[in-house]
């Protein structure tokens, strides 16, 4: 259910990482409890993050939801899909539901995330799941 490339934070964001890029999004069960997702508040190309910083913001129709950084480094994309199509979170949250991209400033914090059956595991003791 949750795909086995990712990291997972306990803030239910993930990241993909290649070489020294990551790309960060909420996960499944994230965008479910949000549910339709109407707008995202994603931040400017090189801005800087911390680990455990708000990213982006997701407003749904039930809520308004802080996404945080499970990693810290520089945003060097935004996925502008999102701008115009925030529903694309609920109908791909680990595809084209993606929010943005950063350079890794500190790549020793990826062993502190989760792997995808830790945090099914986390959910599961969490009573989420």
């Amino acid at each position: 259910m949750y795909p086995e490339d990712l990291k997972y934070s306990k803030d239910h964001t993930w990241v993909r990482v290649e070489d020294d890029e990551g790309t960060i999004g909420i996960t499944d069960f994230a965008q479910e409890s949000l549910g339709d997702i109407v707008y995202v508040d994603v931040p400017e190309e090189d801005e800087e993050f911390e680990a455990g910083d708000e990213i982006a913001e997701v407003e749904s129709t039930k809520a308004t939801s802080s996404v945080m950084s499970p990693v810290s480094g520089t945003v060097i994309e935004i996925n502008e899909d999102i701008e115009d199509s925030p529903d694309t979170i609920n109908e791909s949250p680990y595809g084209d539901g993606w929010i943005v991209r950063i350079k890794l400033s500190d790549p020793s914090e990826l062993k502190g995330l989760m792997s995808a059956d830790a945090y099914q595991s986390f959910l599961e003791e969490e009573g989420q799941e």
